[in-house]
């Protein structure tokens, strides 16, 4: 067994580390100085497995210096040595996938499968930037003006950094130091506390494949890390995945310092059901959507909009696939949905149901009611299904962010359309119908960013790109895929004339292109 398999196996038992989640600076673990921890539990157990270090504004300013000192230099690298490294950082996570997916299981709590499929997302997105030769490639107009030559090069930005959400901690982050460091950036990388030990086994990952030390840098910490990379000089860009008040924050602030920002907020995704829809796929669909994971994903479907007459029956095939879940600890081959990855999240969520029923909505299914949710001391809780719920309700307007699927019942495509361009959040939808013209019109009306016709969770392959609109994106240009290499490039264009004996001479006048 490797180091890295070591490390990997005595995370996936939730055998305590003998110190802290470390930071990666300068192509090594760097042990925390400022005296700040956090706690890092194993959501299965309800027990805190390790700390993690926070990072003081000492310590990102040395992963900042790290990472500008490797520019120059990694900037300078062929884009051929460059695309061997990245299938060098591609091979390695994919021979390394298990041990990934149990850094997953034991800090966020997700089943072995799911654990799994979020390597393998994350892993087609370095599979896309091992092709930044192509991707990088510029334009070129020979003869623009008479000797006169125009062409547009894309250069990396420098120093940038990405800020990661807790429910992704390895997929999110190959979706931007991927493009970022491909392109010839170097990179900083400040995942989420709550489960940050993939971060620091993906940087081992990257040093192994021969990742230049200081191209890519991790520092763990809260408010105090994020602001200090907000507003340093010398970080040129910043991405972002997290809920809406907080991307808004992170662009204001990110922007007011003169950096390029990319923030992708919250969701609230519908899943709108014709009459002619087939019932049972459009269940099947509904119950994967919405519980996988534990329902913590931003495309995650969180209400169903039934139309018509649709609604008895759809709810009715729903309800019936809720008992054949089987949610349990991450450790159990048979589990298909684990808990939550902290106890005040997870009351958070049930709270939701005691406040639909008050504000006049009917809880079909009470994930309350899971034995796990009373006997264990794990954060676990029930699949949930609350019918009748009106757009007015805080079961509606909230990104819940658990497993609980909400009914909502409407007259007419019309109206649905009108519930879901009316919302704040502008994530993802889908439909699901057996009429090609409807999927085409609500394609072409519905003012979402991503949509799904009969697929439930329309997260885009890794040469299209990621990004909602309206209260879930706060930038110009979406994540990963063409214009994730835009985000990390910029371009420059460049006229050039060579010097031919005898007709240079004095002109004042602007340049004519003629």
């Amino acid at each position: 067994m490797t180091q890295l398999q070591e490390r990997a196996s005595a995370t996936s038992t939730g055998a305590p580390a003998s110190h802290a989640v470390p930071h990666w600076i300068g192509g090594r673990r760097v042990q925390g100085t400022s005296g700040r921890r956090g706690p890092v539990f194993n959501p299965a157990t309800g027990e805190q497995a390790r700390e993690v270090d926070f990072a003081s504004i000492e310590e990102v300013d040395a992963a900042v210096a790290a990472a500008r000192a490797a520019f120059p230099a990694w900037r300078s690298t062929s884009l051929s040595k460059r695309t061997e490294i990245m299938f060098r950082i591609r091979n390695l996570v994919d021979q390394h996938r298990h041990e990934i997916a149990a850094h997953l299981t034991a800090e966020h709590g997700k089943v072995p499968s799911d654990a799994l499929g979020e390597v393998a997302r994350g892993l087609e997105n370095i599979e896309f930037s091992t092709g930044v030769a192509h991707l990088m490639k510029g334009s070129y107009s020979e003869q623009a003006s008479t000797g006169v030559d125009v062409y547009m090069i894309r250069q990396p930005l420098g120093v940038v950094a990405g800020i990661t959400p807790f429910n992704f901690p390895a997929m999110v982050p190959m979706w931007m130091f991927a493009n970022a460091i491909a392109c010839g950036n170097t990179f900083i990388l400040k995942p989420s506390e709550k489960d940050p030990s993939a971060s620091i086994y993906l940087a081992e990952l990257l040093a192994e494949a021969g990742v230049p030390a200081g191209v890519f840098n991790v520092v763990n910490g809260d408010k105090v890390a994020v602001d200090r990379i907000l507003e340093h000089p010398e970080i040129a860009a910043v991405s972002f995945v997290g809920s809406t008040p907080i991307a808004k924050y992170i662009y204001e602030t990110g922007t007011k310092h003169g950096k390029r920002v990319q923030a992708l907020g919250g969701a609230k995704n519908h899943m709108i059901v014709l009459p002619d829809a087939d019932i049972d796929m459009a269940a099947d669909a509904a119950v994967s959507a919405a519980y996988g994971s534990s329902g913590e994903r931003c495309m995650a479907v969180a209400t169903v909009v039934a139309v018509g007459g649709v609604g008895d029956t759809l709810v009715e095939a729903i309800k019936a696939r809720l008992p054949k879940i089987v949610i349990g600890p991450g450790s159990d081959p048979e589990s298909e949905m684990g808990p939550l990855v902290t106890k005040q999240h997870r009351d958070k969520v049930a709270s939701y149901l005691d406040l639909a029923k008050i504000q006049g909505a009917k809880v079909v299914a009470d994930g309350r009611q899971h034995p796990l949710y009373k006997d264990s001391d794990g954060f676990f809780l029930g699949v949930s299904l609350i019918d009748d719920v009106g757009p007015g309700m805080e079961c509606y307007q909230d990104e819940i962010f658990g497993p609980v699927l909400t009914i909502t019942r409407v007259d007419t495509y019309n109206d649905a359309l009108e519930l879901v361009n009316g919302n704040p959040y502008g994530n993802g939808t889908a439909i699901f119908t057996r009429d090609g013209g409807a999927a085409r019109q609500y394609q072409f009306d519905v003012n979402v960013g991503m949509v799904g016709i009969n697929v439930p969770i329309p997260v885009p392959v890794s040469y299209y790109s990621f990004g909602g609109w309206k209260g879930s994106l706060f930038g110009d240009l979406h994540m990963y895929g063409p214009e994730g290499i835009q985000f990390y490039t910029r371009g420059k264009v460049v006229t050039s004339r060579w010097p031919d004996p005898g007709t240079s001479k004095v002109d004042l006048g602007f340049p004519r292109t003629r």
